[in-house]
């Protein structure tokens, strides 16, 4: 089933673990950082032969006064450049999927230097979103949280989150 979308949480970063195939993610660089020229910022989660894979091309965020100059900086590259990448092997929190059907599910995509990975539009039941300060903000404990997406009685929604993240001094 289709969850609604989840409560906006201030001063927080957020990620999942597992994503539905044809899922389209997208990146979008940190402030103070532009993508590279014709670097496309989305990829996309499809079935392949071992499994569901992201699909990427390659994505940089360069510090935008190192835009114009080929500055050392600017030669950042990524230990991996995989056109696609398995799901991750990370032990899975998640116990109502059983472990033939998480090969059916993309895990979380790599990270980019200077670029955070906005969330889809649409979450699926059973899917778990993990919430952690950004980084600046007053952190109140507990600084890490997350919200499942549950259906009872027919009926879907978010569990709470007892997490708080301020920018007040």
């Amino acid at each position: 089933g289709v969850c609604p979308h989840p409560p906006e949480t201030e001063f927080a970063d957020v990620t999942a673990d597992r994503y539905p195939p044809q899922t389209k993610l997208y990146y979008t660089c940190d402030p103070g950082y532009d993508r590279e020229a014709s670097a496309y910022p989305g990829i996309q989660c499809k079935i392949e032969q071992q499994g569901a894979v992201w699909i990427y091309k390659p994505f940089k965020c360069l510090g935008k006064k190192n835009l114009s100059s080929v500055a050392p900086t600017m030669k950042l590259e990524l230990t991996q450049k995989p056109k696609l990448e398995p799901m991750s092997t990370a032990p899975q929190k998640q116990e109502d999927l059983s472990e033939s059907k998480q090969k059916d599910f993309c895990g979380p995509p790599k990270t980019i230097p200077h670029a955070f990975i906005k969330l889809p539009q649409q979450h699926y039941v059973g899917q778990v979103l993990h919430f952690k300060c950004q980084t600046g903000y007053d952190k109140r404990h507990p600084t890490f949280g997350n919200r499942t997406c549950k259906e009872v009685n027919g009926k879907t929604f978010w569990t709470p989150l007892d997490m708080r993240c301020t920018n007040d001094s």
